[in-house]
């Protein structure tokens, strides 16, 4: 083994060192930012399973945020921990933590692959009492025991009483641990095997990993765009006819609404006057074919296209 002395990199110090036939960086935590750590740590631990967690605030008022620092600590009781870590960048805290310090229930829902396009679009920073479940399009089901709601697209939803919240420290990028009892479990059937358990291949959980990879079981990684650092528009501000549309997904739609704003009129008639296929498809009559080339753009990255080709006449 052997050192190389202390080096800077991005102002960050750092010891370089040899170990077998690998060469290694060690960083000392206090000596990098907050910013930096968290990256470190997140792209070394994973993939982490996503508690999709939904509150509600004094007034009643529904919150639904996904958190990737989760896990389950025990059968009986039946404990599940997630931690809302504080914002680095201003020390605030989430939503999330609030309403549960407040009411001490929550309903942490399982994520799957269909509906991981909405789940990352409700964790866009909406303003307090702004409904995800609108924004995200996602359906708002009635707990038996608890206030909060389930995700009625989600496989396995938990109603849980939390039993203690452990605050891990006072500064940005602090945990706060959220320990949750399971009081009722809702399992989706279609997710069973012949012996009444989970299938995992069914299930088809997602998990999260560093910067914007996430990992499906069995089908390796993936990338979701993270929500605009602005606010994205949002499923229930699209038109009527798009969000009742048989061909766009759930993640489709999700993809849709991570838009800052809508395509104007003028901005949908260049595209068309450009495009002799969408006029094609437009003169046909039909929808659907209008829908199917959107969904094309969209599974190409290419969300303007196909905003554009869903509001052409």
């Amino acid at each position: 083994m052997w050192w190389y002395p202390l080096l800077s990199r991005n102002g960050t110090k750092i010891c370089i060192f040899r170990l077998m036939d690998k060469e290694m960086i060690s960083v000392l935590p206090e000596t990098v930012s907050t910013g930096e750590l968290h990256g470190y740590l997140l792209g070394a631990i994973g993939p982490r399973p996503i508690a999709f967690a939904s509150t509600v605030d004094e007034k009643g008022r529904p919150n639904l945020a996904p958190f990737s620092f989760f896990n389950v600590f025990g059968s009986n009781p039946p404990i599940l921990i997630f931690s809302p870590a504080r914002r680095v960048r201003n020390n605030s805290t989430k939503h999330t933590l609030q309403n549960v310090l407040l009411t001490m229930e929550v309903v942490i829902n399982i994520v799957n692959y269909d509906m991981v396009q909405q789940m990352s679009l409700s964790s866009t920073e909406y303003g307090k009492g702004e409904n995800e479940f609108k924004k995200a399009g996602l359906t708002m089901v009635k707990s038996d025991l608890v206030k909060p709601y389930r995700v009625g697209e989600s496989p396995v939803q938990f109603e849980c009483k939390v039993t203690k919240v452990e605050a891990l420290g006072k500064d940005g990028g602090a945990g706060n641990l959220i320990f949750s009892e399971v009081v009722k479990i809702h399992i989706d059937r279609n997710i069973l095997d012949e012996n009444g358990n989970i299938d995992q291949l069914k299930i088809d959980q997602v998990a999260r990993m560093g910067g914007n990879w996430y990992s499906r079981a069995n089908k390796g990684l993936f990338e979701v765009p993270k929500p605009l650092s602005k606010l994205g528009v949002g499923i229930d501000s699209m038109p009527g006819h798009i969000r009742a549309s048989k061909v766009l997904t759930g993640n489709d739609l999700g993809l849709l609404g991570n838009v800052e704003r809508i395509p104007d009129t003028s901005e949908v008639n260049d595209f068309v006057a450009s495009n002799m296929e969408v006029r094609t498809l437009i003169s046909g009559g039909e929808r659907e074919p209008l829908e199917r080339r959107a969904q094309e753009y969209l599974q190409q990255n290419d969300v303007l296209s196909a905003w554009k080709v869903l509001l052409a006449q």
